[in-house]
């Protein structure tokens, strides 16, 4: 490949080698100088082309990697992937992993924004597959719920994976992304909130089979309307939490 004709972004103080790179070769794939399943040109090239010496390269390259931006491929070269949301929005659940107890709420009401919008759309596009495999899952929870003593961790994984299919039935691979990042963070919330709370499980069930029940009907209004009261319900288990402990409430609220 020949060497990228790029504009080397003006340095900055504070901005250092490693910036530049990312920088770079951020604005290369932006304006379509390098697009997805292209590969870099080799690193003596590249460090020249950005005006870098080549430790500073190798790190914004394994920054890029970390990101789900580029691919190294050993004994191949470097690649730019193909640039999927769901891989792009991998270090988002990094952060949301780094919450502390104080941003929950915030991060479930984030959730219940964009998983009812979800659920409205997914009732218009819904396939039988998707609507087949929901109900399933939907089943293996009745039957665990009716176990003398449920599996918490598998009815809330079985709750995660339902919740996916609903955001990938709305076809927007960006908005499923944020939802699968989102919610499967959110885990040891609403699996704290089912070993807690007494029927919150149950509760949950019935309310899921609403929403499959609106899905199946390609009803998007009741859909986003069970969706949004099922979500309310976690919500406000959290609210009622942080009033009880300190340490899961705002600063500055009692």
């Amino acid at each position: 490949m020949t060497p990228p004709k790029t504009a080397v972004p003006p340095r900055t103080p504070g901005v250092s080698q490693t910036d530049v790179v990312v920088q770079s070769i951020r604005q290369m794939i932006i304006e379509g100088r390098l697009r997805p399943g292209d590969r870099l040109p080799v690193e003596k090239d590249l460090a020249a082309a950005f005006g870098v010496s080549r430790n500073p390269l190798r790190e914004g390259v394994r920054a890029l990697s970390m990101m789900g931006v580029l691919e190294t491929r050993q004994g191949d070269g470097t690649y730019v992937t193909n640039l999927d949301p769901s891989m792009l929005l991998v270090p988002m659940g990094f952060v949301v992993d780094l919450h502390d107890g104080r941003g929950t709420i915030h991060l479930h009401a984030v959730r219940r924004i964009l998983e009812t919008e979800a659920a409205a759309v997914a009732a218009l596009h819904i396939g039988a597959a998707a609507l087949d495999a929901a109900a399933e899952l939907l089943r293996h929870n009745e039957a665990e719920l009716a176990r003398e003593e449920p599996n918490h961790e598998t009815v809330i994984e079985n709750d995660i994976a339902f919740h996916r299919i609903v955001a990938e039935a709305s076809n927007n691979p960006v908005l499923a992304a944020l939802i699968d990042a989102l919610g499967g963070r959110t885990m040891r919330d609403r699996l704290r909130r089912s070993i807690s709370q007494p029927g919150a499980d149950e509760t949950s069930h019935r309310e899921h089979l609403a929403i499959l029940a609106a899905l199946t009907a390609h009803q998007p209004d009741r859909a986003r309307t069970h969706m949004s009261a099922h979500l309310f319900t976690v919500e406000d288990y959290l609210l009622e939490r942080s009033t009880t402990n300190p340490a899961t409430s705002e600063p500055g609220t009692k």
